[in-house]
Order: C-alpha cells, then sequence, then structure tokens
C-alpha cells in the first residue's frame, strides 16, 4: 500500500483550481488508485501512457513524475485530456508519494517549476 502526502505548495496550488474545478479532489482519488498505485505498486507493473518519470531528476531514493492524462469530471467533454498536470515524487523503499505540484497547462506553455523541485530533492 502506498502512503501519501502532500507538500504545502501544492496544498496552495489546488485550494486555487478547486474554485474553478470543484471535482478535482475526487478526480484525484481516483488517479491514486487507477494510475499511481496501478503503476507503482501492481505487479506486473501496469502502464497507461499516463505517467511519465521527469529527466534528470531520477535517484533510487527518490523519482520525480508527471501526470499528464488526468481526467477531471469538472471538464465535461475533455476526459484524461483535461490539461491539468500533476507532480509527485515517489520513494520506491518507503512506498510513498509526495504530490509537489499540480496545475493546469495552457497553451502559453506553463511547466513544472524545474528549480522547486530541484531545491525538493536537494533537502
Amino acid at each position: 500500500m502506498i502512503k501519501y502526502s502532500r507538500h504545502p505548495r501544492f496544498e496552495q496550488q489546488i485550494k486555487k483550481l478547486l474554485r474553478k474545478y470543484r471535482t478535482i479532489e475526487e478526480d484525484l482519488e481516483v488517479a491514486k488508485t487507477f494510475t499511481i498505485e496501478l503503476f507503482h505498486d501492481h505487479v506486473p507493473k501496469i502502464d497507461s501512457g499516463s505517467i511519465w518519470l521527469v529527466p534528470n531528476f531520477d535517484r533510487p531514493s527518490i523519482q520525480i513524475y508527471k501526470i499528464k492524462k488526468f481526467a477531471c469530471k469538472a471538464l465535461k467533454g475533455k476526459g484524461a485530456r483535461s490539461g491539468i498536470r500533476i507532480v509527485y515524487a515517489f520513494c520506491p523503499q518507503k512506498k510513498e508519494v509526495i504530490f509537489l505540484e499540480i496545475y493546469y497547462k495552457e497553451k502559453d506553455n506553463t511547466d513544472m517549476d524545474y528549480d522547486f523541485v530541484k531545491s525538493y530533492i536537494n533537502e
């Protein structure tokens, strides 16, 4: 069983998104069960193609992943192409997931904050 926790930055970002996308907490629970746990905890690994390892942040003790296909019920008709991205750290030895960032990827190419992730890994 995987343990989950949230970074304060993630909490701040999800509160902003909750104003616009009211189902995001429920959608996150679905992603935990049907995406993250099947990818990291299931034998054999089930890869739905929605989780991507972030290059240059792969260490034996901690790995950074991004969920690119996140289905949000509040964005009707978009399905897994909602544009919402989740960045999380996975600690394989502890079987722990720490949610770091959640954001809506718009056409202006909003992307994860690499400096924040780098500083988190160095902690």
